[in-house]
Parts: C-alpha cells; structure tokens; sequence
C-alpha cells in the first residue's frame, strides 16, 4: 500500500475508534432500552481491550500503537452501565469495576500472565462477536443493535490490519 494511502487508513482508523460506539449509544439512550444487545458479549469485549492496552503499556509500545484503545474502553464501559441501567443491574456495576480493576493489577505480577492473557486475547475477542451474534439469533430481535458500530468495527479491524 502506498505510504500516503497507509497514513490516511491509520489516521481513518484513529478517527473511526474515537467515535465507534456512539452509535450505539445514541440507540440505546434513544430508546431507553438496551434490547438485542448481550450484557456478556460486551464484557468479554472490555476483557479482550484491557488486556491488549496493558500489554502495550507493559511492554512500553509507542502510545500511537494503542491510543485508541482507552477511548473505546471509555465508551465500552459507559455502554456497559447502560445496558446494566436500562436492564435493572445497575447495582452490579460497581461488583464489574472491582472485578477489571484487581484483573488490571492481577495482569501484570507475572510475565507468563500477561503473555498468556495477549495470546488469548483475540480468542476472547472472537468470542465476544460470537455470543452478541448468538444473543440475536436467540432473541429473533437486534434491538437498539447498530449496524452502524458494527460497520464501524469492521472497518478499524482492517484498517488495523493494514497499518501494524
């Protein structure tokens, strides 16, 4: 790919994280209801952004290599308490924050964690499109689903692919 070609798809993609789940906020806020999206999918999906944003920083990666990451993980997690509102689980969130933030820590008191929890971490990210996947063929309703975030989605993971 030619390098300017390269740098537009890199600052696209910057450009896209910044704003990839507003989306589906807006849906969900719009609507008042968090109906067809999994509580579990999106969870998994925090695991999978945390784990790769403290392996970058563990490791000392330039911060251009994961500078999106802490805004997608500030919108997961605000998506997050409103599924968790709009469900009547708000209560639990503050049992979710504890769970993150000790995993946070946990992560790093050995190399071998951190090295196994990045291994796993596409794994876990599979996983988590999968169990949203399967909450909409279950429920037969997509909800406040955004298409929208999902094209969105689509579009970092290839630009991410082009430019690391």
């Amino acid at each position: 790919m030619a390098p300017g070609l390269l740098d537009l798809v890199h600052l696209t993609t910057w450009a896209v994280c910044a704003v990839i789940k507003l989306p589906q906020l807006v849906a969900v806020l719009r609507a008042g209801s968090a109906r067809g999206l999994s509580l579990s999918s999106l969870l998994l999906e925090l695991a999978g952004y945390l784990v790769f944003l403290r392996y970058q920083i563990y490791y000392g990666y330039p911060l251009e290599t994961y500078l999106e990451y802490p805004i997608i993980i500030a919108q997961d997690v605000i998506l997050i308490f409103c599924i968790m509102h709009f469900n009547g689980k708000a209560k639990r969130a503050l049992f979710y924050a504890v769970v993150y933030w000790a995993s946070w820590y946990m992560l790093t008191l050995q190399k071998w964690i951190i090295d196994l929890a990045m291994n796993l971490c596409t794994f876990v990210s599979a996983a988590s499109k999968v169990v949203q996947l399967q909450h909409l063929w279950q429920t037969k309703d997509s909800g406040q689903a955004s298409a929208l975030t999902w094209g969105m989605a689509v579009y970092t993971c290839a630009g991410k692919l082009q430019t690391t």
